[in-house]
């Protein structure tokens, strides 16, 4: 998670919740992601506008299925939305590094000293300190960090982590579901729930 070269990616992509869900129940179902994947193209699955989204849909929701172990998949199917979207979200996590970064030393550490608030600043420090760690953040423009904050707030209110206030956001710290906790050390993942539950 740490190792992986930071990326401003996510700008173009999305949450994608239903669509992760549709792939993970068809590889619950016995479909290869190759099967998916024409289906996305001949069936237009996912309702996307055109053939280019589809494909960016597919690669992103795949390469996010695919760095969860199987043993989260028929977790995905027996649980409530919220649990799916805190499974989804962290499927994100473990495809960005950047973003997952984010969760571990802004969310995380305002779960620890007890605020219940994210706000703009919040965001701005973040990237500013990642500016001074590396040579290759320091060099996207302030409109692609802004753009890039604006996702990272999305994809928390999206996965139920946040409100939906303009401005400052209310946190709303996750309950995580005693099966998807004991999946996470199962694979050595407690960064994650430490990351998520706000533990030092």
């Amino acid at each position: 998670m740490k190792n992986r070269e930071y990326s401003a990616g996510m700008v173009k992509l999305s949450f994608w919740f239903s669509e992760f869900r549709k792939v993970v129940n068809l590889i619950n179902e016995g479909s290869t992601l190759n099967e998916i994947k024409t289906l996305c193209l001949e069936e237009n699955i996912f309702a996307a506008p055109t053939q280019e989204r589809a494909i960016q849909i597919f690669n992103t929701v795949s390469k996010r299925v695919k760095s969860l172990d199987q043993s989260f998949y028929p977790l995905v199917e027996q649980s409530d939305v919220s649990t799916q979207k805190i499974i989804a979200l962290i499927a994100v996590m473990m495809t960005d590094s950047l973003f997952f970064d984010f969760i571990y030393e802004v969310y995380r550490e305002k779960l620890i000293i007890g605020s219940d608030e994210l706000v703009d600043s919040d965001v701005r420090i973040f990237f500013k300190d990642k500016q001074l760690q590396s040579e290759k953040v320091a060099r996207w423009t302030e409109y692609t960090l802004k753009r890039l904050g604006t996702c990272y707030k999305t994809l928390l209110m999206e996965a139920g982590l946040t409100d939906r206030a303009s401005g400052s956001r209310k946190i709303l710290k996750p309950i995580l579901d005693n099966r998807l906790e004991q999946c996470l050390k199962d694979n050595g993942m407690e960064l994650i729930i430490h990351a998520l539950t706000g533990v030092r």
